[in-house]
């Protein structure tokens, strides 16, 4: 997929539906396709619960958006949402959406953006409707590319507490001790903050992304020794399904390629990646 960094960018969030405490990764992977110039966030202000959204909209330069529930039980942000998506869309400024929520209700929004040929990509939980998942270009598990939160080490946490005579000696083993259990990943540390580059478990391949994997592979021209270019097998996939690499703890779609048995990847001059099938 071709990414230019100049892209217009616009992200719009659901309040109700989305954790302020995903929003620094969601942006991490939306300025790999350009520069989030549009950020607004949807809700009902007077709510308490979403007081932490509150404080993400100055620390980040969000526009937030008030939209009061007019009738019990209905949410009217969906729709306040949908009107300023469908603007912004015809506007023809706009070059790609991240649409944060879990939502079902953006499922058409999601599909009429696509319809205009400009990407949709939807953040949201694991929780989120196949039927949003699959309407938008990318769907990422936020869980998935947020950091997980560290408990510190016995022997650091008493450093924090300890007097300064014992503080200084307990730091060496400590470090000793942290430093083997980090998994270091190359790519996914050069490319993101140290708040999301820490290491994260690597999912297993289930079979449906197997098959999808093979298919595009089967459906690719090959060369001369039955390898097929990775970008576009990539391609291929991408027209089928709505998965992302980095629900499975990977960075790129040649990370996860290496990772499976099937497949051998080669690189070759000039950077380009090709891909064989073994088995």
């Amino acid at each position: 997929m071709d990414i230019t960094p100049t892209r217009n960018v616009a992200l719009l969030i659901d309040a109700d539906n989305a954790s302020a405490a995903t929003l620094d990764p969601v942006l991490t992977v939306l300025a790999e396709l350009g520069t989030v110039n549009i950020r607004r966030v949807y809700g009902n202000w007077t709510k308490p619960g979403l007081k932490s959204w509150g404080d993400m909209t100055v620390r980040h330069g969000i526009e937030p958006q008030q939209q009061f529930d007019l009738t019990k039980g209905k949410n009217a942000t969906d729709m306040k949402m949908t009107i300023d998506a469908m603007d912004l869309l015809f506007r023809g400024k706009v070059e790609a959406f991240g649409i944060m929520s879990s939502d079902s209700d953006f499922m058409p929004l999601a599909m009429r953006i696509r319809q205009e040929g400009i990407p949709v990509y939807g953040f949201g939980t694991s929780r989120a409707p196949e039927g949003f998942r699959r309407a938008c270009t990318r769907f990422i598990d936020v869980n998935a590319i947020s950091a997980p939160v560290e408990e510190p080490e016995p022997a650091v946490a008493a450093a924090r507490t300890a007097p300064s005579t014992t503080a200084a000696p307990a730091a060496p083993p400590a470090a000793a001790k942290t430093a083997p259990t980090v998994a270091v990943d190359v790519p996914i540390a050069e490319s993101l903050p140290p708040s999301i580059s820490a290491s994260r478990p690597k999912l297993p391949v289930d079979e449906e992304l197997l098959k999808l994997l093979i298919d595009a592979y089967d459906a690719s021209k090959r060369d001369e020794k039955g390898y097929v270019n990775l970008s576009a097998m990539g391609q291929l996939a991408a027209n089928r399904s709505s998965f992302d690499v980095r629900n499975y703890g990977y960075k790129r779609l040649s990370d996860l390629i290496e990772s499976v048995g099937n497949f051998r990847l080669e690189r070759r001059e000039g950077g380009q990646s090709y891909v064989r099938r073994v088995r």
